[in-house]
């Protein structure tokens, strides 16, 4: 099938690669000249597990292009995938001026039918705006398609690849039978596509990452609650994740959610609800859990200091908002970072692969170290705020020797507090007492 693909960043570039592995040949497509020219010299912008092996493989074999021409690509395609961003606007909403945009620009290169896919993050309604912005540009008949993606940022190559399901939301057959075909390669196994009116799949996203959301800042609220009464919040996770009706993912407390998703999308889903004349309160007290959890290290240690912060240093191990990523949108190490500049404290930070982009963020105001050690040397207390795998197992006794004082808040319960007190810590989870 031959395929183009509207915009080549995280959901884009993801796609169009392993849409291109199946055997089709997808043109991605960009209006950012450098980055197309930085994709065709086999450079990859974004850090995903396994996505740089898999563009160079099916660029060499042809299967996969990169360019900004995007009306030769609209005209040599079938299906039309738009995967561009939707900003959050002030009040929550998301901002469709790209996705309309490309839709006209579709419409006006279109030279048979063709099928729309919306594969950005859009609010409910948005295929209709689609339709009427493409409609209004041929007269050619366009099918619009709402097939919203589940990728979990440092294993979307294999959840594209090995979905669990695939929505599709459709009102026209023929588009449907062409997203089945389309996927069919990646639900060999059994696992569904599931065909729905284009509102329902809509709102699917939302309520999905709404839902994920849910669970982390409940979690969080219960780690807050076991510290206060003395209960061990990792004894709870294991009492109630056993229970078949609730399960372990995302019963994890932390540092509290942040990246590309989430925030924004739990910011739209309350956007819509109020635009239809509903308060979605269970959300609204989702996102305030979870701002509240961002500064809880801080507070931990700003108690553990007794407010005396200024002239401290702070290692931090960890920056992008997850393991696996060098994403680092609404991450909680930036909150961190900004108090404790505030209270007067010096970083040093740590991170395998989000220290470029945190940097273009925060300038010379952070260390950026050259490795955990590094980070931690001459501290005042250590920061564990992202669950790289390499910051799991150090060696305690060298951060002991080296640390001004050994202090550890670990912000994703990687260690057992009880050891590292018998070795001389001062030891500071999430939710232990």
């Amino acid at each position: 099938m031959k395929i183009a693909v509207v915009g080549t960043g995280y959901v884009g570039l993801v796609a169009g690669s392993c849409l291109a592995e199946t055997g089709n040949n997808v043109t991605c497509v960009d209006i950012d000249e450098k980055k197309i020219a930085r994709l065709n010299a086999g450079e990859i912008p974004i850090y995903e597990p396994g996505l740089e092996p898999l563009v160079k493989r099916n660029r060499d074999e042809s299967r996969l292009v990169f360019t900004t021409d995007l009306p030769a690509a609209v005209r040599a395609a079938d299906v039309i995938f738009i995967a561009v961003g939707t900003p959050a606007g002030e009040d929550g909403s998301a901002d469709l001026k790209y996705v309309l945009a490309a839709a006209r620009s579709i419409g006006q290169a279109a030279n048979g039918p063709k099928v729309i896919v919306d594969k950005s993050t859009v609010p409910v309604g948005t295929a209709a705006k689609v339709k009427q912005a493409a409609q209004a540009e041929t007269s050619h008949p366009i099918a619009v398609v709402s097939n919203p993606e589940f990728l979990k940022e440092g294993n979307a190559v294999n959840d594209f690849l090995k979905p669990d399901r695939v929505v599709v939301g459709c009102d026209d057959a023929r588009a449907a039978e062409v997203m089945k075909r389309l996927y069919a390669p990646f639900v060999r196994t059994g696992n569904p596509v599931i065909v729905m009116d284009l509102v329902s799949a809509e709102l699917t996203k939302y309520a999905a990452n709404a839902m994920l959301a849910t669970r982390i800042s409940f979690m969080n609220e219960i780690a807050q609650i076991c510290e206060r009464v003395g209960a061990d919040v990792n004894k709870v996770r294991e009492g109630i994740a056993t229970d078949s009706r609730i399960g372990s993912s995302f019963l994890f407390p932390g540092v509290g959610y942040g990246g590309s998703c989430f925030p924004k999308d739990s910011k739209a889903i309350v956007a819509t609800a109020k635009e239809y004349g509903y308060r979605f309160r269970v959300m609204e007290a989702v996102e305030e859990a979870n701002h509240a959890q961002k500064r809880h290290l801080f507070d931990r240690l700003h108690q553990h200091w007794k407010g005396d912060c200024a002239g401290k240093t702070v290692g931090m191990w960890g920056l992008a908002f997850k393991a696996r990523t060098d994403d680092i949108r609404e991450a909680p190490a930036l909150v961190l970072i900004d108090l404790l500049l505030k209270a007067g404290c010096k970083i040093n930070a740590f991170d395998p692969v989000a220290m470029d982009p945190t940097s273009k963020v925060v300038g010379d105001r952070v260390r950026m170290s050259k490795g955990i050690y590094d980070a931690a040397q001459g501290a005042d207390a250590l920061l564990v705020v992202t669950e790289w795998n390499e910051f799991r197992n150090p060696d305690f006794d060298r951060l002991k020797s080296i640390m001004r004082r050994p202090a550890i808040f670990d912000g994703r319960n990687l260690y057992t507090g009880k050891e590292l007190r018998e070795q001389g810590f001062h030891y500071c989870g999430i939710g232990i007492p």
